[in-house]
């Protein structure tokens, strides 16, 4: 009896790993044609030869993408604009759950916080009063248009909250019991017992805004100033414009990368630097949402 329980248990682990593994393949293998598209000849890309391995080798997608001046200023002003949001998100967010994180004894009006935040989240103002209130700020066409719309994201700040209120009261009170004050005690005990929210929050931020292209279409008027997400998804309207102008040099350059080409140019330069960053934070991932989100 007890061995053929072991069996059984045994015979459903393996069918659970075949699952996952061909799952896993599932995804993998879109994005590996992805990146054999990204490396493949135009005319064999446009006529669908592409499989798993690249045709016709060639670079002329990454070549006409990374020897445009104007991406690499569009990539400095994603990092910059990164760099802003991240700083302000993490300071707004954590300065903002931790007074909402009190019971509602020592904090009379935090419900009322609460039920208005949500209700913000649900229900934004829309398109329109945004880019009027950012206007009348006068930031448009500015870095600052890109970072201040989402100071506060407040599916993170709710996160946070949960988890601080999962942190023991004994250790607050221990550490005002040691002369601490509030903001000592969120810097110095809430912070570094929060790590795993604060990972995956600057992960959903880092994420978020890397990948945003819609905001540089809304609030940035020159191409200039475009954020890199933003500038590449322009770039098929400027393939499609020099087409039409009837420049021979020009039609010859175009000719040398399809749409397709470009487009798995696009994605798989604009997925490397969060490749590089997510290795560090995703252990941090799972831990933070589930934590964060078992209170409240």
């Amino acid at each position: 009896m007890v061995k053929s329980s072991t069996i059984s248990h045994k015979a459903g682990s393996v069918i659970i790993h075949v699952i996952v593994i061909a799952l896993m393949f599932a995804c993998l293998l879109p994005l590996w044609n992805i990146v054999m598209i990204s490396f493949s000849a135009a005319e064999a890309v446009d006529a669908n030869l592409v499989g798993l391995w690249p045709v016709r080798f060639s670079l002329k997608a990454y070549e006409k993408l990374l020897s445009d001046s104007q991406f690499w200023r569009s990539f400095f002003i994603s990092v910059e604009r990164v760099f802003l949001t991240l700083l302000l998100n993490m300071t707004l967010i954590t300065l903002m759950a931790y007074p909402l994180s009190k019971s509602n004894r020592q904090f009379k009006m935090r419900r009322f916080y609460i039920n208005l935040m949500i209700f913000a989240m649900l229900f934004s103002g829309g398109l329109i009063p945004s880019f009027l209130n950012v206007r009348r700020l006068g930031i448009l066409n500015s870095i600052w248009a890109l970072v201040l719309p989402g100071a506060v994201p407040i599916f993170s700040v709710i996160l946070l909250v949960n988890f601080f209120r999962g942190i023991p009261k004994s250790l607050e009170e221990a550490a005002m019991i040691d002369g601490l004050n509030p903001l000592q005690v969120l810097l110095q005990v809430f912070l570094p017992c929060s790590v795993a929210a604060i990972a995956t929050i600057a992960l959903f931020s880092i994420v978020g805004t890397w990948n945003d292209f819609f905001s540089g279409l809304i609030y940035i008027r020159t191409k200039a100033n475009y954020p890199l997400m933003t500038y590449i998804q322009s770039l098929n309207v400027d393939m499609a414009a020099i087409a039409k102008t009837g420049d021979i040099n020009a039609l010859k350059a175009a000719m040398e990368v399809s749409v397709r080409n470009l487009n798995a140019a696009k994605i798989i330069t604009a997925v490397i630097p969060l490749l590089c960053i997510y290795p560090f934070l995703q252990k941090y991932f799972i831990t933070g949402i589930v934590m964060g989100s078992v209170k409240e």
